[in-house]
C-alpha cells in the first residue's frame, strides 16, 4: 500500500491550492479516505473525509472552503483548497481508513492504517 500526497506550496492569504493523493497497492475504489493536517508541536487533525461512496464530511473550520473529492478510476483523491487562511499553514496527509470502522469515528486519527508522506502547504505574504 502507497500513499502519496502532493501539491502543497506557498501561497498568498485568499488564494487556492489543490491537493492529490495518489493511491496504489491496494483497491482504492473500496476504501474510505481522508485528508488531516499537523502543525510542528501539535496533534494531528482531521481536515475531510471521503466515503468510497462519495459521501463527504469536513471540519467547521475548513466548510466552505474546502471541497474533497475523488477519482476511483484513477486511483486520486483530491482536496480542493480556497480562501485560504495563514492558520491552514500545516503538513497534510492522505490517509486511508480502516475497514469496518464506525462512520462516528471516521475523523479519527488512531483509525487509519495507511499514511502519505505529507506535503506542505504555507499561507503567507
Amino acid at each position: 500500500v502507497q500513499l502519496q500526497a502532493s501539491g502543497g506550496g506557498l501561497v498568498e492569504p485568499g488564494g487556492s491550492l489543490t491537493l492529490s493523493c495518489a493511491a496504489s497497492g491496494f483497491p482504492f475504489k473500496n476504501y474510505d479516505m481522508a485528508w488531516f493536517r499537523q502543525a510542528p508541536g501539535k496533534e494531528r487533525e482531521a481536515v475531510s473525509f471521503i466515503r468510497s461512496t462519495g459521501g463527504k464530511n469536513y471540519v467547521d473550520s475548513v466548510k466552505g472552503r474546502f471541497t474533497i473529492s475523488r477519482d476511483n478510476a484513477k486511483n486520486l483523491m483530491y482536496l480542493q483548497m480556497n480562501s485560504l487562511k495563514p492558520e491552514d499553514t500545516n503538513v497534510y496527509f492522505c490517509a486511508r481508513l480502516r475497514r469496518g470502522t464506525i462512520y462516528s469515528d471516521s475523523l479519527n486519527p488512531e483509525r487509519y492504517d495507511y499514511w502519505g508522506q505529507g506535503t506542505q502547504v504555507t499561507v503567507s505574504r
